[in-house]
């Protein structure tokens, strides 16, 4: 058995949403069975239901009334990830999984409060965002007497050395963040400066694209208006009007479809980056006078994760924040040659791109 379950085989019956196959000695998902499974991970890791109301809502709407501690049970097995226990060791298996690592994650997270529904009353505003830097699991939140909030690691992996720690606290650490993706203000009116010149060449260029394009389509158009005629008086053959009128109306689609390409470009890209360039430039000013709710939702549009121990954070940041992280911490923004520290125009482009 230890053989088998070192090849990856589960050498036992697998949990529900999974069964054997006989033919090839193997575990494959049960199409029936195994949106069940993958419903019950999804409800339950929402933190809104209890077991009980689970169980209740998987009965009415599979039919399949299942015990509270089965679906502890089955709600607490890796097996749904692609792994599974034998003899206290785990393996990693041949099996497909019917959920993700991340699903099952959240799913101990709401354990962890003991299968009370966590967050039907008070919305931690921090979740969702940090993952632990000891073990990469993911951190939870808490409350203790009613009134303090505090962050930890769900410890799915076993006991790590991340502390709790109070969501004020944590709050004024994870604003720090935003003070490493400042743009100065004379950098920004220069990348401000640099996104309209852009944007007005972009325009001249797609408009000499939209003149071309016209002319060839004329072109094309009045090729195919005098074959057609060349053919009613017998100057050219039917093979060849045929062969010929294939190539233009080839050609005639295909330039239609640039000419609907380049009408689908939106200048609305522009603006985008004008408002991101803002907000970097406002970011940490703004984080301070806002409620707890509104911080974390403006770190999540720079965020798109954070890594965090007892005492550094590491910031994985969605694009182009990246970018403008980089280019703070050089302090350089494309300094020319006259001492004017000045962005460049490529710059202005990439943060529009």
């Amino acid at each position: 058995m230890r053989e088998k379950a070192e090849q990856g085989v589960y050498p036992s019956r697998p949990p529900l949403g999974y069964r054997n196959n006989k033919s090839e000695r193997s575990i494959e998902i049960d199409p029936e069975k195994a949106p069940m499974a993958k419903a019950m991970f999804e409800r339950y890791g929402s933190g809104q239901l209890s077991l009980s109301a689970l169980r209740a809502e998987l009965r009415k709407r599979f039919g399949v009334d299942l015990a509270k501690s089965y679906l502890d049970r089955l709600l607490k097995n890796p097996f749904y990830t692609g792994q599974f226990y034998w003899e206290n060791k785990l393996y990693k298996g041949t099996h497909k999984p019917i959920i993700s690592r991340q699903q099952f994650d959240l799913v101990q997270d709401v354990f962890a409060g003991r299968n009370k529904p966590r967050y039907g009353t008070y919305d931690f505003p921090y979740r969702g965002l940090l993952t632990c830097a000891y073990d990469n699991c993911r951190v939870t939140a808490e409350m203790k007497k009613s009134k303090y909030t505090y962050y930890r690691c769900t410890q799915f992996r076993g006991k790590c050395d991340l502390p709790y720690i109070r969501e004020e606290v944590l709050g004024t650490r994870l604003g720090k963040i935003l003070q490493d993706i400042y743009i100065p203000d004379a950098a920004l009116v220069q990348l401000q400066e640099s996104l309209l010149s852009d944007s007005g060449r972009d325009e001249e260029i797609r408009e000499q694209q939209g003149r071309l394009l016209n002319q060839q389509l004329t072109r094309v158009q009045r090729r195919l208006d005098q074959a057609y005629q060349d053919k009613l008086d017998g100057i050219i053959s039917e093979e060849l009007w045929g062969r010929k009128s294939a190539e233009w109306q080839a050609e005639e689609r295909q330039i239609l479809s640039s000419v609907q390409s380049l009408k689908a470009v939106k200048p609305g890209r522009l603006l985008d980056a004008a408002r991101i360039l803002e907000l970097a430039n406002k970011a940490y000013s703004l984080y301070e006078k806002q409620s707890p709710a509104e911080k974390a939702k403006l770190l999540k549009m720079v965020l798109s994760n954070c890594a965090i121990d007892a005492v550094s954070l590491y910031p994985t940041y969605r694009k182009p924040f990246d970018l403008i992280f980089q280019m703070g911490k050089t302090k350089e923004w494309c300094a020319r040659s006259d001492s004017n520290t000045r962005p460049c125009a490529s710059e202005a482009h990439a943060l529009s791109s």
